[in-house]
């Protein structure tokens, strides 16, 4: 979606607030250089306090006070977090899951597929977007909050997994087969004999069922949009605040329990919560991969970033010039908006310490100096950052069948697909200052790319194994990582030679794998032992001299393209090594910049390029464009051959 302007701001509760100060604040934020708050996502109690009893004061002060100082709204559905009167009405309304039913107390816990649960969804969506549209500084709608699955396992959401087996499978003996269910006695007489998913050891049944609970996820952001439609204006957009895999308190990787490429049909307009790691273990590149995976999944289109951190929690607690940094390294990867969870620090519940652009002092401090700065920035600079086009000619595959396929497989205990696969792969390429796009496994336009590069791609069906060989043959490049193409789309491991249908390709094959632990200095989990074919270079091998027949990584022609397999998990150094050696043999230019000096770019509105230089380290700087270009945030010109200066965590945007 093109928009006029950035949109940069916060997401405000005025609810939370020990008193009443909407125009102080709006003011407050006016002055930082915002124009647009997130506000009613977490409310529900608030505005039904009983049951069919609507209060909605609370609504009217945010709507009326943000029209008063020209902030646009986005108004979020209050669906994620129930009222404790709901959970009294239907006491099965809490998901009943792998690990026992929650009590009440905590968010997104109720199950999705609840007909009760979705009958008052749908009353309090329609009673509050009643209340909105008469306001014209609403221009759009957020669907729920970073909405999930909870892993319902109730009876009735098992009943829906049986229905969309016989959809899929056609037969119980259909079933049989592909689950491998004649393990232990597993196999199936009837339909009625399907068991409870929470007992099984079936890796692939419950590779299944995780798929179909992401599926649920899908279907309920649709009759949500359904809903939305109903009411809201052409120009208003509907977006979602879709977030990623976490470790404590950022993000990493795509999101486990959502097809958010799927998913993404419900919105308009894509969204995403970025949270990053700050301090010393700020690297730019969780922010690099996430605002990647926002923009992939509206093929390229713009996005919008709905949450990031402010102050943040205290592990999170942002140096100076961490948050300019962060704000300019969203607008790098293609976001038009950035906005802050959240504008006041909370004086209650869990996330009293999770602080906002105010502390819980609630004046101006730090941190809402270096918001303002920026916003101030953003403001002036609109007309030439907004709508940033990037193109790649790289691209990056994720698999949801992988992810959950590795999660239920014994042999990858330790191992997880986003850390251990995914993120080495994506964060080589982001330190050589390599663009790359983000696709999925349904992806077959491929021609589009010079490199693509699988990693962990441990489910893969035959299409896709058909389309990835024709793409070399016919001249692309590939380059994967171990355990890939060991089994079929239901995770089911293949019979024949390792790695499947790509032995040609690669140009090698593979009988023993083992972990690296104990065997091999500088290998995590796993490392095959690759026989390489008459013409395949091998371009590293093991160091164990019980391995010395063996190669670890290996290039091959095929085609009119060429084809890398790396078989173990490197650490970080090594892999690095091997990314510097192949990627110009696949026909990948290698800049000369590397990280901690970021490099991102594309082309504005007006049609002119604009580079992003970001130092993501603790110390000073310079980079040299090499063109005569403008350094836009302090207007100087920049001759050929001359250099700018970048501070600690500092910014330099220039304009060519």
């Amino acid at each position: 979606m093109k928009q006029k302007q950035l949109l940069f701001g916060t997401a405000y509760y005025d609810e939370y607030m020990p008193e009443s100060r909407i125009d102080q604040d709006f003011t407050l934020m006016r002055q930082a250089g915002m124009n647009v708050i997130r506000i009613a996502e977490s409310t529900w109690s608030t505005w039904e306090p009983e049951n069919g009893k609507f209060c909605f004061d609370s609504l009217h002060r945010m709507l009326e006070g943000a029209k008063r100082h020209g902030l646009s709204v986005i108004v979020g559905t209050p669906t994620y977090a129930i009222p404790s009167w709901l959970e009294k009405k239907y006491p099965d309304i809490l998901a009943e899951t792998h690990s026992g039913r929650p009590h009440y107390g905590g968010r997104q816990l109720m199950d999705i597929t609840h007909p009760g649960y979705l009958a008052h969804c749908e009353r309090i969506i329609r009673a509050l977007l009643r209340e909105v549209m008469p306001y014209d500084n609403v221009i759009g709608f957020q669907l729920d909050n970073e909405t999930k699955h909870y892993d319902t396992c109730s009876p009735r959401a098992q009943e829906k997994f049986r229905r969309y087996l016989e959809g899929k499978f056609g037969t119980v003996e259909a079933l049989n087969k592909a689950m491998g269910f004649a393990y232990w006695s597993n196999a199936l007489g009837s339909w009625d004999d399907l068991p409870d998913v929470r007992g099984t050891i079936n890796g692939s049944y419950a590779a299944e069922y995780e798929a179909f609970q992401r599926s649920l996820v899908t279907d309920f952001l649709a009759w949500q949009r359904a809903i939305v439609d109903e009411y809201r204006r052409p120009e208003q957009f509907v977006t979602h605040n879709f977030d990623f895999d976490w470790e404590p308190f950022h993000a990493v990787g795509m999101q486990p329990d959502v097809d958010q490429n799927k998913a993404v049909s419900a919105v308009t307009t894509v969204g995403c919560d970025i949270y990053y790691p700050t301090a010393n273990r700020f690297t730019g590149v969780e922010i690099g991969f996430c605002t990647d995976l926002a923009r992939g999944l509206k093929q390229g289109e713009n996005f919008l970033v709905l949450e990031t951190q402010a102050q943040g929690p205290l592990r999170s607690f942002p140096l100076p010039g961490q948050l300019r940094l962060a704000a300019f390294s969203l607008l790098s990867g293609g976001a038009n908006m950035v906005e802050y969870w959240h504008w006041h620090s909370i004086h209650n519940a869990i996330e009293c310490y999770w602080k906002g652009v105010l502390s819980h002092d609630l004046t101006p401090g730090k941190a809402y100096e270096e918001v303002a700065s920026i916003g101030r920035d953003m403001r002036r600079l609109s007309p030439k950052l907004v709508n940033l086009k990037r193109t790649s000619r790289v691209a990056l595959m994720l698999s949801n069948r992988s992810l959950s396929a590795i999660r239920h497989d014994a042999s990858f205990s330790g191992f997880a697909y986003n850390r251990d696969a995914v993120m080495p792969y994506y964060n080589a390429l982001f330190r050589l200052n390599i663009p790359c796009d983000i696709v999925w496994d349904d992806c077959r336009d491929l021609a589009r790319y010079d490199l693509l590069v699988v990693p962990g791609l441990y489910c893969a069906e035959d299409s896709l194994v058909e389309a990835l060989r024709k793409y070399v043959e016919n001249g692309g490049c590939l380059l994967a990582g171990p355990r890939s193409f060991f089994t079929d789309r239901n995770a089911s491991i293949r019979h024949e030679t390792q790695p499947y249908g790509m032995t040609e390709v690669f140009g090698l094959h593979y009988d023993q794998f083992c972990p690296g632990e104990g065997y091999e200095p500088g290998v995590g989990h796993f490392m095959e032992l690759l026989r390489l074919h008459p013409g395949t270079e091998s371009l590293r091998g093991y160091q164990n001299p019980a391995f010395s027949e063996y190669s670890a990584a290996a290039l091959h022609a095929f085609g009119r393209g060429k084809a890398a397999y790396i078989g173990a998990d490197f650490e970080e150094g090594i892999l690095a090594e091997l990314f510097r050696g192949i990627l110009p043999r696949l026909g990948v230019e290698l800049p000369g910049e590397t990280w901690p000096l970021i490099l991102r770019e594309g082309t504005n509105d007006e049609n002119r390029r604009i580079r992003y230089a970001l130092n993501c380290a603790g110390s000073a700087l310079s980079y040299t464009p090499g063109e005569s270009c403008t350094e836009l945030l302090t207007g100087k010109r920049i001759a050929p051959g001359e250099s700018v200066a970048l501070s600690p965590w500092g910014v330099a945007i220039l304009e060519y």
